[in-house]
């Protein structure tokens, strides 16, 4: 993740991303989470990248309030940011009071939960800001850290080439042989810190909790040897338009691949693999997941 090191000067001062920046107003979107069983066959896709792309959808109503801000303030600048902007969005979230971060590194939002997603506007108007208390949204509990199947997480801090996510949707090579059995069926993301984190859990605040309709449920049921064999356009068809594009093709091709040895295939799913490593034209990261 070489990119997070780029514009560091910007992601630690917004006047190098917007001039006389004063201050920074935060958003946050709920997306669904709950209960999600693990299917043999399925992929596991994690929740936030099922539904529409977010950074389009937030992006377009930001981009609206910032038109209606600038017809109230002319003499102002208003600057949408989602997620790719050089911006430290958690630590400038929990500093606004959206929440607190907690043991996974997610932002945890008090009665919520973590499954939200985080936009911001940077302006010269100067806001006076909300008073926060800090808050300690863990206290004892370990359950992320302890379900992490990859070792990603101790307190408070992620070892992100260990993580799962950043495996399935950043690295972009041969993963480490001794990760493959804890990625288990993820192939694009994944939610374990969060599903077991009892801010998350099914409650009456948390399921009455409002979600951004942008973000339901499209690339969730896909058939892992279908994805084995996905050709760029069927890549396309099935997560076109979600944040899934983010994995190149050979990525997810992969991902299916450790996700089916994970399973144990049955004997007509382990010849395929075994074809897929034996083909020298095959790409060698693809090649290296069937491998026995």
């Amino acid at each position: 993740m070489a990119w997070m090191a780029d514009h560091v000067d910007v992601r630690v001062d917004t006047t190098e991303l917007l001039p006389d920046a004063r201050s920074v107003l935060c958003v946050a979107d709920r997306y669904p989470g709950g209960p999600d069983a693990s299917i043999a066959g399925l992929a596991r896709i994690a929740r936030y990248a099922r539904g529409r792309d977010y950074h389009k959808g937030m992006k377009k109503r930001l981009h609206a309030l910032c038109d209606t801000f600038k017809s109230r303030w002319p003499e102002h600048e208003f600057r949408a940011c989602v997620d790719t902007a050089p911006v430290l969005e958690r630590e400038v979230a929990e500093a606004a009071g959206i929440g607190a971060v907690g043991k996974n590194t997610m932002l945890i939002q008090q009665g919520v939960g973590s499954w939200i997603l985080l936009g911001e506007i940077v302006t010269t108007l100067e806001i006076k800001p909300n008073a926060i208390v800090p808050t300690d949204p863990c206290g004892t509990c370990t359950r992320c850290i302890d379900a992490c199947p990859t070792d990603a997480l101790s307190s408070f801090a992620m070892d992100a080439t260990r993580c799962i996510s950043y495996l399935t949707i950043e690295h972009r090579d041969v993963i480490d042989r001794t990760l493959h059995a804890g990625m288990g069926a993820w192939i694009f993301g994944c939610d374990i810190c969060q599903e077991v984190c009892p801010h998350n859990q099914q409650t009456t605040r948390t399921v009455e909790a409002p979600v951004e309709p942008s973000s339901g449920s499209r690339a969730v049921a896909l058939a892992l040897l279908e994805v084995l064999d996905w050709s760029a356009e069927d890549r396309i068809a099935a997560v076109g338009g979600t944040s899934a594009t983010r994995a190149k093709l050979d990525m997810w091709r992969r991902n299916a691949a450790i996700a089916l040895r994970n399973e144990g295939p049955d004997a007509a799913t382990a010849a395929r693999l075994d074809v897929i490593a034996a083909d020298t034209n095959e790409v060698e990261m693809v090649r290296d997941a069937a491998t026995r």
